[in-house]
């Protein structure tokens, strides 16, 4: 059965009500909507006190479902050899690939589930695909 993360990206442009009119079906077909823990902690961090109750409503959802994913070591050591070849073919600095570690754990995490990742973040994810095959979709919004 094919499954797929919505990247913070889709959250962010929801949560912000940028999207008039959005259909979870219509982005991800017959897929089954899973969470990423690293998406959560994304969306948490930037909360305020509106967003942050539609967050715990989301965690909750998920949760009941048992639909989280949780990067597991794999994931992180993935990542990092992932970060470390791609700062080394396009001269990214310590701030570059920090700025990619939550996109590429939610990769990894993705590849290891085979999930597809959702995204209005193309650039980043796409980079990340040359290092670590991963599915990818992207979202306008």
């Amino acid at each position: 059965m094919d499954g797929a993360f919505l990247d913070t990206s889709i959250y962010l442009a929801i949560l912000r009500r940028e999207l008039k009119s959005f259909d979870v079906d219509a982005l991800t077909g017959a897929a089954d909507l899973w969470l990423s823990a690293v998406v959560l902690e994304e969306l948490y961090a930037g909360a305020n006190d509106r967003t942050r109750k539609e967050i715990a409503s989301l965690e909750d959802r998920f949760t009941l479902l048992s639909r989280v994913v949780v990067p597991g070591l794999d994931d992180w050591v993935q990542a990092g050899h992932v970060l470390a070849r791609l700062a080394a073919k396009y001269d990214y600095e310590q701030i570059g690939r920090g700025r990619l570690t939550n996109d590429a754990l939610i990769a990894m995490s993705a590849a290891r589930m085979d999930l597809r990742v959702i995204t209005a973040n193309a650039g980043d994810f796409f980079r990340l695909a040359e290092f670590r095959d991963f599915r990818c979709q992207i979202a306008k919004i």
